[in-house]
This record gives structure tokens, C-alpha cells and sequence, in this order.
């Protein structure tokens, strides 16, 4: 007799889906896709900076989990080590384009970052206003490209994404200083290059 089909997404927690998901449920595997696709799609879009990489690496990136699923032991949550596998992927694909010396300056969608939202106001009535403001939400996307891996990975992970220290400390395996000292490193270093366009 066939098993009945699973109930909806918000029915089961994440640890539920990957008790079915080892048993062999591949339903639940979908269900956690979709749970998670566009927050995986989103940060490595914000990491890569190449909209052409990043549908690629997001499906890399599902199949590791998928494969790796056995080797999670709920020592931290879910959403930790999934951002900590996209993370690697995202380091690990910049290094490749790096070697084979790839152009990064493409541009990039438009999309509002609570961060910069002070700076870039998408809202103002004047059109010549507006304007101004398109011209610097590109301006500051320029300068996040620019950034160093490294610190533009932090800088996305704490402004943007909004994970908390504790998080980014795991999913990138650096101590807790070393995360504060990146993001203090890199927020200073964005609003240096910034200075000019903001008098």
C-alpha cells in the first residue's frame, strides 16, 4: 500500500523533513528545497556577484546537501549548515574564476539592502531624485563587487542576510573575533569608497 503524500511545506520542521529524507522520502527533500532555495539563491547571488554562476552554483549546492544529508548530526541548526555549504561553494568557485582570471564587473538586479537603504532611497517623488538614487544603489553594488572575498562574504552574511555573529562564526569556521574584526574591516573599508559619492 503506498504511503500517503506529505502535508505542505510549514507542516514539518526541518528536522522532520531530514528524518524522512533518510528514509528515503524524496518528497521531503523538495519540501526542504523549497524552503530554503531562495535564501540560497539570494546569498550566493550577493557573494558571487555573476548572475550567470549563480543558478549553477545554487543547483551544485542542493546536491551536495542532498549527498551530505547523512553526515548532518543536528550539532547546530539546519540553516547553519546549509549556509556554511554555500558559503564553501561560493569561496570555492570565486578561487576557480579567480585562476581562469574571469571578469566580475557584470552588472548585477537591482535589490534593496537594508544597509544601504540610509544612502539609496528608491522612494523619493522627484524623478532627477530618483535618479540620483538608481545611480548610487549601482555605485554601491560596484563597490561590494570590489570588496575582498573574504570581507564582502561577512558583510553579506551580518547586513544583508542579518545572521547573527554567533551563526556567521559557524558557518565559516573563523572565531568570533576574527568575524567582528572582517565586518568592522570591511564596513569601514565600503564607507571609505563610498565618501566620494555621498558628498
Amino acid at each position: 500500500m503506498a504511503s500517503a503524500p506529505m502535508a505542505e511545506d510549514s507542516s514539518f520542521s526541518d528536522q522532520d523533513l531530514i528524518r524522512q529524507i533518510k528514509k528515503g522520502k524524496s518528497e521531503a527533500f523538495s519540501i526542504l528545497v523549497r524552503r530554503y532555495q531562495n535564501r540560497v539563491f539570494s546569498l550566493v547571488h550577493r557573494i558571487v556577484h555573476i548572475p550567470e554562476e549563480t543558478e549553477d552554483i545554487a543547483q551544485e549546492i542542493f546536491v551536495t546537501l542532498y549527498r551530505s544529508l547523512e553526515q548532518f548530526r543536528g550539532d547546530c541548526a539546519f540553516s547553519t549548515w546549509l549556509y556554511r555549504i554555500t558559503v564553501n561553494h561560493c569561496k570555492n568557485r570565486l578561487k576557480y574564476l579567480q585562476r581562469r582570471n574571469f571578469h566580475r564587473a557584470q552588472d548585477i538586479e537591482e535589490s534593496s539592502e537594508k544597509t544601504f537603504q540610509a544612502s539609496v532611497s528608491m522612494a523619493l517623488a522627484d524623478p532627477e531624485q530618483q535618479m540620483i538614487g538608481r545611480q548610487l544603489e549601482s555605485i554601491i553594488h560596484r563597490e561590494l563587487r570590489a570588496l575582498d572575498d573574504d570581507y564582502r562574504i561577512i558583510l553579506v552574511l551580518r547586513d544583508i542576510e542579518q545572521i547573527t555573529y554567533d551563526e556567521i562564526s559557524e558557518i565559516t569556521n573563523l572565531p568570533l573575533g576574527t568575524v567582528k574584526s572582517r565586518l568592522h574591516r570591511a564596513r569601514s573599508t565600503l564607507k571609505e569608497r563610498m565618501e566620494p559619492f555621498l558628498k
